[in-house]
């Protein structure tokens, strides 16, 4: 069976360290994930997706991470049911963050003054070089190459 979940989103939220009776740390937050496709003549969806992190990877998040920044996490879903106020039984479906990666850019670093962009302004724009196409290269000639004879030096 194969249970691995992979998304990367904004922070809704400051994340905030927390410790178990027994002293574990752990913090919890929310990703806002913007879906890849969208409906012609409307807005792009968002999800919000809830995470929880454990020990080192708790404490990483909660003292590198920002509400607004650009963060992807990798780790498995996990589902739980619990009891509201009420006494209703609810589900709750989360990932586990087994690894937690930097997914912004230095200059939005840079420019804001803090560890990614604020959550309620907009991304900057791309600057031109980014929205010229790509060059195109003419194909090379196999004289740019050298037969290999034998694998005997392949480290492979």
């Amino acid at each position: 069976m194969l249970n691995v979940a992979v998304v990367m989103g904004r922070l809704t939220a400051d994340p905030e360290l927390r410790h178990t009776a027994s002293g574990l740390s752990v913090t919890s937050f929310t990703l806002a994930v913007d879906r890849n496709y969208s409906k012609a003549g409307t807005e792009r969806q968002t999800d919000w997706i809830d995470v929880v992190a454990w020990r080192q990877t708790a404490e990483f998040v909660c003292k590198y991470f920002t509400k607004g920044q650009m963060m992807a996490v990798n780790g498995t879903i996990q589902t739980r049911s619990y009891e509201d106020k009420n006494g209703n039984k609810r589900k709750a479906v989360e990932i586990v963050a087994n690894d937690v990666s930097f997914t912004g850019s230095k200059r939005d670093t840079a420019s804001s003054g803090e560890y990614g962009q604020s959550f309620d302004r907009p991304a900057p724009s791309q600057p031109a070089a980014f929205n010229e196409p790509a060059p195109a290269y003419s194909s090379g000639s196999t004289e740019d190459f050298e037969e290999i004879l034998g694998d005997d030096d392949l480290p492979f």
